[in-house]
């Protein structure tokens, strides 16, 4: 268990500096933004935007081929999260 709270952490420290130094600047140019990439990686971007504890990002299930899109305010803080599931049937 400790080794995976400290791999959250180590994902949460390499992604949020790509968060401010890229993805950031291109939502202020009022960009839409498409992020694909490893679970543990987009756990970090979630951890940070739903402004979760370590111990609740762990618990986050982020399943795989499910998109989800974050609508964020002027402060870049989240107004509204979907996760898009196609039902079959």
């Amino acid at each position: 268990m400790l080794i995976f709270l400290l791999s959250n952490i180590y994902y949460l420290e390499r992604t949020l500096p790509y968060w401010n130094d890229v993805i950031v600047p291109q939502l202020r140019a009022h960009k839409r933004i498409l992020i694909a990439a490893h679970g543990n990686s987009l756990r970090g971007i979630v951890k940070h935007l739903d402004n979760m504890t370590d111990e609740e990002i762990m618990g986050c299930n982020l399943p795989t081929g499910i998109p989800f899109v974050y609508e964020l305010n002027e402060d870049l803080k989240v107004k509204n999260v979907l996760e898009l599931i196609c039902h079959e049937g």
